[in-house]
């Protein structure tokens, strides 16, 4: 396979990136790198301007607001979660409380008409007593004036 061969002055061999595709052998004059598979050489450069692209502080600064954005959603998940078990659980409890609410507003109102059933049996009888209290003081009274006349 016949590769090109590259001859640098020593103070250039230093500053050479070279990738896995590179075969570096040593030669009695100089270092030669030849690509591997037929790739382009690659000095190092590229990756050094992708890096300083990546450093765009515009870009940054963006990164840095997604994380915090991220970072918020995430605590934030963990509060509506929070959130979200405390209303179920304040829904749950009003159910409980109106379901006892209206059982004891049913017993309440049972109870009502009870006494209010009671009472009218009491009136009932107040009445019928009241009548037989009438009857018994006429039979006195004419009694009386019986006795009084003979």
């Amino acid at each position: 396979e016949d590769r090109p061969e590259v001859t640098l002055p020593p103070r250039k061999r230093l500053d050479i990136a070279l990738g896995p595709r590179y075969e570096v052998e040593e030669r009695s004059s100089a270092a030669a790198a030849r690509p591997a598979g037929g790739f382009r050489v690659d000095y190092g450069f590229v990756a050094a301007v992708d890096k300083e692209i990546m450093r765009d502080p515009e870009r940054e600064t963006e990164r840095q607001l997604l994380a915090g954005r991220l970072n918020m959603l995430f605590r934030d998940r963990r509060a509506h979660a929070h959130t979200r078990l405390l209303m179920k659980t304040e829904a749950r409890m009003s159910r409980e409380a109106w379901t006892r609410a209206i059982d004891a507003s049913d017993l309440i109102h049972g109870e009502v008409i009870s006494l209010r059933t009671t009472v009218l049996g009491q009136i009932s009888e107040i009445r019928e007593l009241q009548a037989a209290d009438r009857r018994r003081q006429t039979v006195i009274s004419e009694l009386a004036r019986m006795s009084r006349e003979a």
